[in-house]
C-alpha cells in the first residue's frame, strides 16, 4: 500500500459478523500491520492498544508521528478511514 491508499481508502460495504472482540482486534491488528509502512516511511509508528465492543480503537502514534502537528488528521484522515474501510465494525479511531 502506497500512501495515497491511505488517504484515498473507500468504505467497504460488506457485511460481517464479527462474534468477539478477540475476532475484531485480530482484523485491526491486521489492517494496521497493512498501512504501518506508510507510516514508517515518515519515521512514525502505530501500535494498536486496544478494541472494544463498540468498535472504539485505541492506538498509540510513535516515532515521528507522536509529536508532529498533522498528527490529528493521519489519525482521522488515514488510520481512521483506512481501519473502517477494511473493518467496518470501527466506530473511531482514538490515540492514548
Amino acid at each position: 500500500m502506497n500512501r495515497e491508499d491511505l488517504f484515498t481508502s473507500k468504505q467497504d460495504t460488506t457485511s460481517q459478523g464479527y462474534r468477539s472482540v478477540g475476532r475484531l482486534k485480530t482484523e485491526v491488528e491486521k489492517a494496521i500491520k497493512e498501512i504501518q509502512p506508510s507510516l514508517r516511511a515518515d519515521g512514525g509508528d502505530i501500535e494498536l492498544v486496544d478494541v472494544d465492543e463498540e468498535g472504539i480503537v485505541k492506538v498509540r502514534l510513535k516515532g515521528a508521528c507522536a509529536g508532529c502537528p498533522m498528527a490529528r488528521m493521519t489519525l482521522e484522515m488515514g488510520v481512521e478511514r483506512y481501519l473502517k474501510s477494511k473493518v467496518p465494525q470501527v466506530k473511531k479511531v482514538i490515540s492514548v
